[in-house]
């Protein structure tokens, strides 16, 4: 095999495992192979996955990420569903927790980012901590709302009661997560929480793949 810094010269530019295989003329197993060894020599940054297609950028110069993991690389962690990243994001000074991650999510304005960030309420530690960066937000009631869509589908933490109580009694200055989505599905849950979810039920049938 080629010295890694040869076949990044060779590979330079956006590609998919198809197009690896068929520049270098190898089977897929050693394309796989090829992309490991790459990736290690930190000379291959993955775009998308999950149920999109997986790019990969390479360079002949290796990837340098400043900081520490943002938004998008948090819940590609913790959610069984995967996310292209729009872009790179990073925290400076501090690491990004759970709780931060998923207020975050429900104020991108993305349907499928707040999709995603559905499956870190089971990884949640700290109510207060969540709630704390829901009301910095302003959207905790939009928090109690999908945490209730959530535990429709998934397997969540059961959240603090006092916690829950203070998000019932918040006021969020809109009651739309997304603009002007509402689910067709979860009337009550709307109704309780006095918020539009832009989710439908058919939505959270992605994660009966995983």
């Amino acid at each position: 095999m080629k010295k890694c810094i040869d076949l990044a010269e060779e590979l330079k530019g956006l590609h998919t495992l198809e197009t690896i295989q068929k520049e270098l003329g190898i089977k897929r197993n050693t394309t796989i192979k090829t992309v490991s060894l790459l990736r290690k020599e930190g000379l291959v940054e993955t775009i998308g996955g999950g149920r999109k297609k997986r790019w990969y950028r390479i360079n002949t110069v290796p990837f340098r990420k400043y900081g520490n993991s943002g938004l998008y690389d948090m819940l590609n962690k913790y959610s069984r569903i995967k996310l292209w990243k729009p872009y790179e994001h990073r925290i400076f000074g501090r690491k990004m927790s759970v709780e931060e991650a998923i207020v975050r999510a429900v104020v991108s304005g993305r349907i499928r980012t707040v999709l995603v960030s559905l499956d870190l309420f089971n990884h949640v530690k700290n109510w207060s901590r969540l709630y704390k960066y829901a009301k910095e937000y302003d959207v905790r009631r939009k928090i109690g709302a999908l945490y209730d869509v959530s535990r429709t589908k998934l397997k969540v933490r059961r959240m603090d009661e006092r916690i829950r109580s203070k998000l019932l009694k918040s006021k969020d200055k809109s009651k739309y997560i997304i603009k002007p989505f509402k689910s067709k599905d979860f009337l009550e849950i709307q109704k309780r929480w006095n918020v539009c979810v832009p989710l439908n039920k058919a939505d959270l049938e992605v994660y009966d793949e995983w």
